[in-house]
This record gives structure tokens, sequence and C-alpha cells, in this order.
């Protein structure tokens, strides 16, 4: 009799199970010293779950490298059931030593899971990670053949992937038509003032998103940039609800230097957003300090039923 749904603290614990019979599991290894020589007996494991179709499996603050993380991308690829997906392998930025698995793990987990064809949702937590240009190229090229997603989230705050990582993400998943909702945590990653607007052309191009969450805290990206941007997200002709978030905490080399001229064309892109109901933008502690002009841009659209601006 199929299981309906199984939660593990403990690995020995999920091994000593009966795989076969998981079609719900939640496995939470977090801080539990699992290195790649531990991803391979979880990964064995999860070889035998063969009507698994929702996973949670949080193997954030442990000690794995790219071995452990391709080894994982393969495992999850032979599970063809899986429709839900949420996987962290997320550090704490404090800590050093933990989870680094760089840009060939990120090539190949985003491989491996390019064969879980049935997916329809995911969510990727790979923050801290060092994943360059490289790895976010990677792990798109995989993501693309998921083309039942519906709704994504990629968490890779504080990574380095740089204008042509960014750019490489946002066209890999152009071909993911079905996906409606997509949040992207991008924080910290070197994207700069191109990076930003050729994402902004690329996500244009997303003919069935209406719900977007974008986090690009921390690029060092200004006026064009934010420019180029809006005027990317205003082709996205069904885009009902956006969360954009491009303020700083405080600033230093990377923070965003967006003025009134970028806030104001930013704005005005967005308005072009025929279908865009609900808007969350935050510009806080940019260059633009409190100006009406930024709000009244975004305040011209007569489609808005809710408005928050953070300057």
């Amino acid at each position: 009799m199929i299981q309906e749904k199984t939660q593990f603290q403990n690995l020995e614990q999920f091994l000593n199970s009966l795989p076969q019979l998981h079609k719900v599991l939640h496995i939470n290894l977090r801080e539990n010293l699992i290195d790649d020589e531990g991803v391979l007996r979880l990964g064995y494991g999860l070889l035998k779950c063969l009507s698994l179709s929702n996973l949670t499996l949080d193997l954030s603050k442990n000690k794995i490298g790219y071995k452990g993380a391709s080894f994982l991308g393969i495992c999850l690829g032979e599970c063809i059931n899986l429709k839900n997906l949420t996987l962290y392998l997320s550090n704490h930025f404090f800590y050093k030593n933990q989870n680094q698995i760089g840009d060939e793990g990120a090539s190949k987990l985003g491989f491996g899971l390019g064969k879980c064809t049935n997916l329809q949702n995911l969510t990727l937590y790979l923050d801290y990670n060092k994943i360059g240009e490289t790895g976010a190229s990677g792990l798109s090229s995989g993501l693309r053949m998921c083309t039942n997603l519906s709704n994504l989230t990629i968490n890779l705050e504080e990574n380095k992937i740089g204008e042509k990582g960014a750019l490489d993400l946002s066209s890999g998943l152009e071909k993911c038509t079905n996906l409606q909702s997509l949040a992207l945590k991008l924080e910290i990653n070197q994207i700069g003032d191109e990076g930003v607007k050729r994402l902004g052309s690329s996500l244009g191009k997303y003919t069935n998103l209406s719900n977007l969450k974008l986090y690009l805290r921390y690029n060092n990206i200004g006026d064009d940039g934010a420019s180029g941007l809006g005027f990317g997200l205003g082709k996205c002709a069904n885009l009902s609800n956006l969360t954009l978030d491009l303020g700083n905490h405080y600033h230093n080399h990377s923070s965003n230097k967006i003025g009134i001229q970028g806030g104001s064309s930013l704005c005005s892109g967005l308005g072009k957003c025929s279908h865009l109901s609900i808007l969350t933008l935050d510009l806080s502690n940019s260059k633009i300090q409190k100006s009406n002009q930024v709000k009244a841009k975004c305040l011209k659209s007569k489609r808005l039923v809710f408005l928050k601006i953070d300057l």
C-alpha cells in the first residue's frame, strides 16, 4: 500500500524505511554534517522511491560539494513521477565550511532535474554556494527541459553569476512556456546595468507569466539598468502581480544607485504591463530620496488595485 506522506529527520531512519512505498516525502537533514558520501547513501535511497511525486529535501548547512550535488541530480532525474520538488542546499553567510557546490555542482544538478519532465512546481535554494556564470548557465540549460513547470523559485543570493549568468538563466527558462509564477532571488551577484537590462528583455518574452518576484539588491544597478529593466518587463503581457526589490539595506561598493531618472523610467515601463494590478516596489536607500515624481509615474496606471513603493 502506498504511504501518502512520510517525514524523516535522520538519514538512517529514511534508509531503513520502505522507500518503494513513499509517495510524499519530507526529509529534513539540515545541519547534519552530511558530506558527499552521505549524499551518495541518500541518493541510493531516493532511487528506490519509484512512486515518489512530492519531495521536500532540506540539506542546508551541511558539507556537500560538487560531487554530492552532481550525484543528487542524477538520482532526482530518475524520479520520473516527481511533480513537486523543494530542495534546500543553502548556507549561512557567517559560516564558510558548509555546502559549496560551485559551477560544476549547479550545472549537473540542473542536468539531472531536466530529466524530471513531469515537474510542475520547483523550489531551489542554492544561496552562498560559489556559483558563477557557468553554473547559472548550466542550471538553466537543464531546467529548460522541464516544460511542464508552472511555478518556479530559484534562490541564488550571494553567488557570482554576473551579467552573463543572469541572462543565460532567464533566457534558458524561456522554453518553460507554461510558467505562470516565477521568483528569482539574485541579490549580491555582480549583475550590473547591462545584466539587468538583458534580464528584463528576456523576462519580457515569458508569455504566460502572471506572478513575478525579482530580488536584485546589491547588484550595482544604476539609472540605465533600471530603465532597461522597466522597458523589458513592460512587455510581460499577462503579468498581474509584481514584486521588485532594487533597494539597499546600507551602502557599499555593490549598492544599487538608482536616481530619479532611473526610477521614473522604470515605473513608466511597468505602466505598460496591461494587466498589472498588484505592484510592490522597493527602491529604499537609493539615490531617489522620497521623490513624488517616481510615485506619480506608477499611479498613472488605472489598473493598479494595490501599490506599495519604498523609497
